[in-house]
């Protein structure tokens, strides 16, 4: 599996209501289609847009979803809100 483990913070709680972003974190060598097809055939969305960054051998992947998708409903799916 690409998508390893959800993030979840006050500050990304704001991202997913505000900007409709949802956080992962993933293996360093995953690239970002990978990433894009793996959201879209497991959450049934489209995507925007990633951005990432590697934090501690970790690649942290900011998934920025289309406007018809909401992120908060997958959040509430995975029990982050």
């Amino acid at each position: 599996m690409i998508l390893e483990k959800v993030k979840s913070s006050e500050k990304i709680v704001k991202m997913i209501e505000a900007n409709n972003i949802i956080v992962f974190e993933t293996d360093r060598k995953v690239k970002k289609d990978e990433i894009k097809k793996e959201v879209e055939k497991l959450f049934n969305v489209k995507v925007e847009k990633i951005n990432t960054h590697i934090k501690e051998n970790k690649k942290i992947a900011f998934i920025k979803l289309k406007k018809e998708y909401k992120s908060i409903d997958i959040a509430n799916k995975l029990g982050i809100i």
